[in-house]
């Protein structure tokens, strides 16, 4: 009989290795209990939180956490259908038509995860006659998405309108649609997309724009809606996608657009179509969440405060970090080894971040990826850079 995880040889020895070269499993983390938004209980010490997307801290929102419990025992824990089936509650609806009227659209459709978000949405708008061009930088869920469509797919280079127009331009007797995918915060490195400069190149062109909005909503943008808005062009955006488990601290994800046509796909997305719905409790906490992120315009504010302060705080200490300044800061390593030990000392010293390496990163170097939250506080940062300082240190690396 062949052995059907064969395929799976190298990165089983790559596992191996890593287990050898240290005390602890990086994409094994568990926390035990979180204490707040910022710290939770890892290894039985209180560790700092500098890892979590939860950008406005409202994963423990009171509002979010009353709406649930208050769902729960009205309409149950689950809907066991989907949303073409038994899985439409009002609810939905509700999330729904708040979500379109927070972005000023006219349609949204809600998928029961972010990354559902993107492979419903790609796979159903892009099909075998069409092109898709995309970001080289792009998530993973939007790569899916592409292969789902069978679509041709063109990538250009990261955060680059003028290749992106060159490309295009090779496209003029193209038949087919030609859809743009971009990020707005790119979720490795923190990078702020372009956005106002890629609707110019997709105007010139005749293409389409689709924005993914995941690390940007709720972040950018004088309402929260992303990069888009912030650069003044999101009317010009035909379809941003995004998700609930970053600024909403739930999970879920969500497509809004003006186009009439984007209803078709809820019978043509299979993503869609053949996964069950958001419980009841969900959809209630999002919009508690959703709420709370209107209320109060004064989180975004200090989270921008706070990825500032983190930001200059790790480039002051000579560590390599994105010029961009976004709640995503990466430190960029030289090499595998170095960025499993340093993660190892980081979390031993209290200090939870995230590991990313090849080919999970944008280039072949691994980075110590931390995301700020509007709930940190200065002196939790400033401890997070001086436990950096430390740790970087050991490794001569720094100032």
């Amino acid at each position: 009989m062949t052995d059907i995880f064969a395929k799976y040889a190298g990165l089983a020895a790559d596992i191996e290795n890593l287990r050898r070269a240290a005390p602890r499993n990086p994409f094994g983390v568990v926390i035990e209990r979180p204490l707040s938004a910022t710290v939770g209980l890892i290894e039985g010490r209180e560790t700092l939180l500098f890892g979590t997307n939860n950008y406005l801290g409202l994963s423990q929102s009171s509002v979010a956490a009353e709406a649930a419990i208050a769902a729960i025992r009205s309409e149950g824990v689950g809907t066991t259908g989907s949303r073409i089936a038994n899985g439409t509650y009002a609810l939905h609806k509700t999330l729904e038509h708040r979500l379109a009227e927070t972005f000023r659209k006219r349609h949204c459709l809600v998928f029961s995860t972010g990354y559902q978000a993107n492979l419903g949405t790609i796979s159903a708008l892009a099909g075998k006659d069409d092109i898709l061009l995309l970001d080289a930088d792009s998530h993973a869920s939007i790569y899916d998405g592409s292969r789902l469509s069978q679509a041709q797919v063109i990538r250009f280079r990261h955060n680059d309108p003028e290749d992106l127009d060159r490309r295009l331009g090779r496209l003029k007797d193209h038949q087919g649609a030609k859809l743009i995918v971009v990020e707005g915060i790119y979720s490795m490195t923190g990078n702020v997309a372009p956005m106002k400069e890629f609707v110019e190149v997709k105007k010139a062109h005749g293409a389409w724009l689709l924005a993914d909005e995941a690390h940007s909503f709720g972040v950018l943008g004088a309402s929260g809606l992303g990069v888009a808005e912030a650069q003044g062009c999101e009317t010009e955006v035909d379809f941003i996608v995004g998700t609930f488990s970053k600024s909403l601290g739930t999970v879920g994800g969500y497509c809004v657009s003006d186009h009439d046509g984007i209803e078709l796909i809820r019978l043509c997305s299979r993503p869609y179509m053949f996964t069950a719905s958001l419980p009841p409790e969900i959809i209630a906490a999002t919009l508690g969440s959703l709420t709370e992120m209107q209320a109060r315009p004064e989180l975004r504010e200090k989270l921008m405060a706070n990825a500032r302060q983190l930001h200059d705080g790790l480039k002051g200490l000579g560590l390599s970090v994105s010029t961009h300044v976004s709640p995503v800061v990466a430190v960029t390593l030289d090499n595998v080894e170095q960025a499993i030990a340093m993660w190892n000392r980081l979390l031993e010293s209290g200090l939870y971040v995230n590991l990313s390496l090849p080919p999970a990163t944008p280039t072949q170097n691994p980075l110590l990826r931390c995301s700020v939250m509007a709930a940190h506080e200065t002196d939790q940062i400033a401890q997070a850079v001086g436990i950096f300082e430390r740790v970087a240190g050991e490794y001569g690396l720094g100032r």
